[in-house]
């Protein structure tokens, strides 16, 4: 009891130094960039525009990296969160520009991180770095945006963000021959 008291603790500390930093030029991009990954939309999104591309490897990722969401929200939305029920952070004190709507369901672990996690590994498993390293950049401001914006502390985020990668890997190694 006395690591999960520490690990309480430093989580707390985590949240309130990065939902306490001032980030010039962010205030408005994060929340907004968390809002774009509502419902895996942004990711959605993503898949079509690789998936457009014509490009086999970039269509693989597509599929691959919608896969790997189906695989990774419900079990952090649908178990996880029933599991663990953990309450969201409070957000007081937090600047006004950055507050988002407060969903309902528990805090930990993330959904938004694992939904950005499992897309990000999914798509890195099968596209070039070209690709894959700007969407993972982009899946790691998502998994920061939940804690800027005070909705999650960040062990939330890091054990989404571990589901997520862990649904991508899965994705590739039980279908390895998709669209080959």
């Amino acid at each position: 009891m006395r690591v999960r008291s520490w690990l309480s603790r430093l989580d707390r500390r985590l949240f309130a130094a990065v939902a306490g930093a001032h980030l010039p030029g962010l205030e408005r991009f994060v929340p907004a960039l968390s809002r774009a990954a509502d419902n895996s939309l942004l990711w959605a999104g993503l898949a079509g525009a690789l998936a457009a591309t014509g490009r086999r490897p970039l269509r693989r990722a597509a599929t691959r990296g919608l896969l790997a969401i189906s695989l990774a929200s419900p079990l952090v939305n649908l178990v996880g969160k029933q599991i663990f029920g953990r309450t969201r952070p409070s957000a007081e004190g937090l600047p006004l520009e950055r507050l988002i709507r407060r969903p309902v369901s528990a805090s930990f672990p993330s959904g938004h991180s694992a939904s950005a996690a499992a897309f990000a590994t999914a798509v890195a498993l099968e596209a070039p770095p070209a690709v894959a390293v700007p969407i993972g950049a982009l899946a790691a401001g998502v998994c920061f945006s939940r804690v800027y914006t005070g909705v999650h502390y960040p062990g939330d985020v890091l054990a989404g963000a571990v589901t997520g990668m862990a649904a991508g890997l899965t994705v590739r190694r039980l279908l390895p021959g998709i669209h080959k």
